[in-house]
C-alpha cells in the first residue's frame, strides 16, 4: 500500500516569480534613466530590467511620462524626509541651528543627488508655475520659518514668500557651482548661504 507521502502533488517545475514593488520598479526606471537619458529608455526598457512582460509594467505606469511624475515625487518626499530628519538632530526651539541643518542638509542632498534630479526634473522639461505653492519642501521651510518668527527670533512680513526666495537661492547656487565645473567646497557654500538666509531675516527686525 502507497504511503500517504506518495500521494503528494508533484512541486512545479517552475517557481512563479514574485512581482517586483512599484519601489523596485521605480529603482530600475532611476537607474536606467540615468545611465541612458529619458529619451533613450521606452517603458519595454524598463520592464526588460524587471523581468517582467510590459503589459504586466503598464498595470503600475501608464506612460513613461507617469512614471517620470512618480521618480518626481518620491525624490521630494526623500529629500523632505532628509531635511527633517537634519532638523530633528537639533534642539526644538534652537531656531538658528535648525536653519543651518536645512540648509547643509539640501545643499548636500541636491549635491549627491544630481544626476537623478537632473533626469526626473530637466529632462521632463515641464514648468509649473504653481510648483513653488505646492512643494513640500517650500511648505517645510515655511513651518521653520514660522516657528523662529513665532519666537522672536526672526522678523519676515512674508514667510512663504521668504521661503520660497530661499529655496531658489539654494538651489540656483548649487546650480551654479555644477555648471562652472569648480571644485566642489560645500561647507563655503553652505556657509554663503546661511549668511544671506540669517541676514535676511534679521534686517526686517530693524522695522
Amino acid at each position: 500500500m502507497p504511503s500517504p507521502s506518495s500521494f503528494a502533488l508533484p512541486e512545479p517545475a517552475f517557481a512563479a516569480a514574485a512581482v517586483p514593488t512599484r519601489e523596485a520598479l521605480l529603482d530600475v526606471a532611476a537607474r536606467l534613466f540615468v545611465e541612458r537619458g529619458t529619451e533613450r529608455v521606452a517603458l519595454a526598457d524598463i520592464a526588460a530590467g524587471a523581468g517582467l512582460e510590459l503589459r504586466v509594467l503598464r498595470d503600475h505606469f501608464a506612460s513613461r511620462e507617469h512614471l517620470l511624475l512618480a521618480l518626481q515625487q518620491r525624490f521630494v518626499e526623500g529629500f523632505r524626509v532628509r531635511l527633517h530628519d537634519a532638523m530633528d538632530r537639533c534642539r526644538p526651539n534652537d531656531w538658528p541651528a535648525r536653519l543651518r541643518a536645512w540648509v547643509q542638509s539640501a545643499v548636500e542632498g541636491y549635491l549627491d543627488q544630481v544626476a537623478l534630479h537632473d533626469v526626473v526634473f530637466h529632462d521632463l522639461r515641464t514648468h509649473d508655475r504653481h510648483a513653488m505653492q505646492e512643494n513640500p519642501v517650500i511648505d517645510q521651510l515655511v513651518e521653520l520659518l514660522e516657528g523662529g518668527i513665532a519666537a522672536r527670533v526672526w522678523a519676515a512680513p512674508d514667510p512663504r514668500l521668504t521661503a520660497v526666495i530661499f529655496f531658489t537661492a539654494m538651489h540656483s547656487a548649487v546650480d551654479r557651482v555644477i555648471a562652472c565645473g569648480e571644485p566642489q567646497d560645500r561647507q563655503r557654500l553652505v556657509q554663503t548661504l546661511i549668511g544671506y538666509f540669517e541676514r535676511s531675516v534679521q534686517w526686517w527686525a530693524r522695522f
